[in-house]
């Protein structure tokens, strides 16, 4: 039988937790990229890509329920372009991790980077709404 609980008591997750795996199970190591012919010419430097998803999926590191999310990734490529093929395999790599929404902008954007070294960058997550609260979570790298 369960026991009556009172506004004054601490929240628990009272034993309903999904499993779940840590940020090391996420593959960065996956992301290729290819030569970016364009970088000395005139007109290259002032490409942005926008790459956008709506298949986004992490989960949630206090319950394990899963997180849904639109990713957007905007960049100047400096002398790389990410191969799209390779991204959805890394995207796809957070399906099972549990990651708080900060965090996860902040992991995919050092990640992108170290992987293609452009010149500006900008990852947003906009979350789908859990609870009728939705959270956007915008992280930008830029150099010059």
């Amino acid at each position: 039988m369960a026991r009556e609980r009172s506004p004054e008591d601490p929240f628990q997750a009272l034993d309903r937790t999904l499993p779940f795996k840590g940020p090391e199970a996420i593959d960065a190591g996956v992301l290729e990229c290819f030569e970016y012919e364009y970088a000395d010419s005139p007109v290259g430097g002032h490409i942005e890509i926008v790459t956008t998803t709506e298949e986004f999926t992490s989960v949630c590191p206090f319950s394990g329920l899963p997180d849904f999310a639109r990713v957007t990734i905007a960049y100047t490529p400096a002398r790389h372009c990410i191969e799209l093929r390779s991204l959805k395999y890394y995207l796809l790599s957070y399906r099972d991790v549990g990651i708080w929404y900060e965090h996860l902008a902040n992991r995919m954007l050092g990640d992108l980077v170290n992987a293609c070294k452009p010149r500006r960058m900008k990852v947003v997550i906009a979350c789908n709404p859990r609870g009728g609260l939705s959270s956007t979570v915008t992280a930008e790298y830029g150099r010059e």
